[in-house]
C-alpha cells in the first residue's frame, strides 16, 4: 500500500487534533471553574475587601447668598438712623455696605453697614460661614455644630443638652418652642416689630435652674431679663450675646450679636451703638430686638 506523504497544508494526524481537542477542554473547564463562584452564577466576593464605611451625609447648602444685597432698604433705615439725614449719595452709599473680603465666596460672606447720627452711632456686621467637613464620617451639619458650641462657649453660655428627638431644647426647660420673635417669624418681617421672649429667654437663666431663682445680672451689663441666652425657634441653635463696653468717653458701646445654626450655615449679626454721651447707655431691648428681628429674616431667606 501507497504510504501518503505529509507536506505544508495537508491535514494532521487524528491522534494529534484529538489530543489537543482533551486539552482545550480541559483548560477551558478549569477557568469556568474559577469564575463560576461554586455554579451557582453568582460573582464570588473578595474576602480581603474588608467592610463598606458609610459616608456621612452632606449639608444642606452648597453656595452662599451676596450677604450686602441680603438687608431691604427698609430694614437698613430702621438699624441705621442716622443714614435718614444724610444726602442722598452719602445715604445710598451707607445702605450699599461695604462687602468683607474672603478668599471663598461659597465658603464665607459677610457685609458691615454703619452710619452716625447726633445722639449715636450704629455699625451692623453680617457673617455667613458654610462649614464643610473634610472627614467622611463627620457630616458637614456636625461639624457645623462643633464650630457653633466654640462661638456658644467663647460667649459664656450654657450648652444645650440635645437629643434626636429634640434638638432644639435645652436642658431642664420645657419642650416646647418659644414665642420670640412671632411677629418676625409669621412672615410679615416688619422691622422693629416688638419680640416676646420665651419663658426660657425672659429669666435668662441656665438650663437646669429651678424654677422661681432669681437671675443674676451678668458683668456685661445687661438688663434683668436680657441677659445673654440661648434662643428658640431660630434655625436648628442659637444664642445672644449682649455686651456693654465701658472704657474712654468715645468707646462707650453696646454690642448685639445673634448667632444661630440652620444644617451646615452659620450665620452672625452683630449690631453696635456707640452714644455720643458717655453718661447714656444704648438701649440694651431696642438693640435685642432689632438683631433678633435681622437673624429671623435671614434664617427665612436660608428657607427659599
Amino acid at each position: 500500500m501507497q504510504r501518503q506523504a505529509y507536506g505544508p497544508g495537508r491535514t494532521r494526524p487524528a491522534a494529534f487534533t484529538a489530543a489537543a481537542l482533551a486539552l482545550g477542554l480541559g483548560i477551558g473547564a478549569g477557568l469556568t471553574g474559577c469564575s463560576a463562584g461554586g455554579g451557582d452564577g453568582r460573582a464570588t466576593v473578595d474576602s480581603k475587601a474588608g467592610p463598606v464605611t458609610a459616608v456621612a451625609p452632606p449639608g444642606r447648602y452648597r453656595t452662599l447668598f451676596e450677604p450686602c444685597r441680603a438687608v431691604a432698604p427698609a430694614t437698613l433705615k430702621d438699624l441705621l438712623p442716622g443714614a435718614a439725614d444724610l444726602p442722598e449719595p452719602e445715604r445710598n452709599k451707607a445702605y450699599r455696605g461695604t462687602a468683607t473680603a474672603t478668599y471663598d465666596t461659597d465658603r464665607r460672606v459677610g457685609c458691615t453697614w454703619k452710619a452716625d447720627a447726633p445722639d449715636a452711632s450704629h455699625r451692623l456686621v453680617l457673617d455667613i460661614e458654610r462649614v464643610v467637613s473634610y472627614d467622611p464620617a463627620v457630616s458637614d451639619d456636625d461639624r457645623a455644630q462643633e464650630v457653633f458650641d466654640r462661638k456658644q462657649t467663647a460667649a459664656d453660655l450654657p450648652q444645650p443638652a440635645r437629643t434626636q428627638e429634640s434638638p432644639q431644647t435645652p436642658a431642664g426647660t420645657p419642650g416646647t418652642p418659644g414665642t420670640a420673635g412671632t411677629g418676625a417669624a409669621s412672615g410679615t418681617g416688619a422691622p422693629g416689630a416688638p419680640v416676646t421672649p420665651s419663658p426660657t429667654a425672659t429669666t435668662g437663666a441656665p438650663a437646669g435652674t429651678p424654677t422661681g431663682t432669681p437671675p443674676t445680672a451678668p458683668a456685661t451689663g445687661s438688663p434683668t431679663g436680657l441677659e445673654p441666652r440661648v434662643l428658640d425657634g431660630l434655625g436648628d441653635v442659637a444664642f445672644l450675646d449682649d455686651a456693654l463696653v465701658t472704657g474712654e468717653s468715645s468707646d462707650h458701646h453696646r454690642a448685639v450679636s445673634v448667632v444661630f445654626r440652620t444644617s451646615n450655615v452659620i450665620v452672625t449679626v452683630e449690631y453696635l451703638e456707640q452714644a455720643t454721651d458717655p453718661a447714656v447707655a444704648p438701649d440694651s431691648r431696642k438693640l435685642q430686638e432689632r438683631a433678633q428681628n435681622l437673624a429671623r429674616l435671614l434664617a427665612e431667606r436660608l428657607e427659599e
